[in-house]
């Protein structure tokens, strides 16, 4: 998939996005992913629905979901660098993985925020509706 809006782009296309960028916001800009590797980054990719965002050929975002394109969604490594931040790139983003035609229909999705409630509440995202029937297992320094 591939939707452009004034000089911006996404693009579903793995072998356009730029490891380099994505790697270097996770273990430098972001709170949730500062121990990730190459090689988990590298595999967290492949098992994933990505989501490039672009100004020109210059990748500036970037979101990907893990699913089984038919009951359930995980959103994660949401991100669009400092410069490019208060354009809406960020609510495009949103608008373009919850259209995405393979994510159609299902039964749940989920993500975890510490900061940006404000921006998935408007996709549809709020607490947990049943937190009684949810657990996790968690790493020691998960965010």
């Amino acid at each position: 998939m591939r939707i452009t809006r004034d000089s911006f782009e996404i693009d579903t296309d793995k072998a356009r996005l730029q490891f380099d960028v994505i790697q270097r916001f996770l273990v430098e800009d972001s709170y949730w992913a500062k121990k990730r590797t190459p090689a988990q980054t590298r595999t967290a990719i492949e098992h994933s629905i990505c989501f490039g965002v672009y100004d020109g050929e210059r990748q500036i975002g970037f979101a990907r979901v893990v699913s089984d394109c038919s009951t359930f969604a995980y959103i994660g490594d949401v991100f669009v660098i400092d410069e490019y931040r208060g354009l809406g790139l960020s609510k495009w983003l949103m608008e373009a993985i919850v259209a995405y035609p393979d994510l159609q229909g299902l039964r749940r999705w989920v993500l975890a925020t510490r900061d940006a409630h404000g921006l998935y509440r408007q996709y549809g995202f709020d607490r947990l509706r049943y937190p009684e029937r949810w657990m996790e297992r968690p790493a020691p320094d998960a965010y």
